[in-house]
């Protein structure tokens, strides 16, 4: 039995198949996902979990080089915007883009997690690192 990292087995199943570029969307309950796409449905209860809570996990497991998440999200929730942008750290380039973007931008991931988070337009797209663990002989 599976008693340490991610124990749910669709979130494990999503990053491991993830490659150096791939991008996922960690959103909110309300966000339109399109059909062809793959969820994994966290949601339980109103804000439970919230999309930072799932963040603090994933990114434990996940190497994650960018984040891009709607101007409306900064303009109309900026103390939680910022507060993901700092849990994220500098290490993680960070770009908005309108909220009609970013949906068109969602046809294209290889997988949608679906928290049950209630503020509005709270949808990280998570663009996969290679991590610190690769060896560059030359490092810039």
């Amino acid at each position: 039995m599976k008693e340490i990292g991610i124990l749910n087995r669709d979130i494990t199943a999503v990053i491991s198949q993830l490659g150096h570029q791939d991008e996922i969307i960690l959103c909110d309950a309300g966000f339109a996902i399109p059909s062809h796409i793959p969820v994994v449905d966290v949601s339980i209860d109103e804000n439970v979990p919230r999309v930072e809570e799932l963040l603090k996990v994933i990114q434990r497991y996940f190497s994650i080089e960018g984040a891009v998440v709607a101007n409306e999200f900064v303009v109309k929730n900026p103390s939680k915007a910022e507060a993901i942008r700092n849990q994220l750290g500098e290490n993680v380039t960070w770009s908005t883009i309108d909220h009609a973007e970013l949906k068109q931008r969602s046809k294209m991931v290889n997988a949608v997690i679906r928290t049950g988070d209630f503020t509005a337009y709270s949808n990280v797209l998570l663009v996969s690192g290679s991590g610190e663990r690769w060896y560059v002989e030359c490092p810039e």
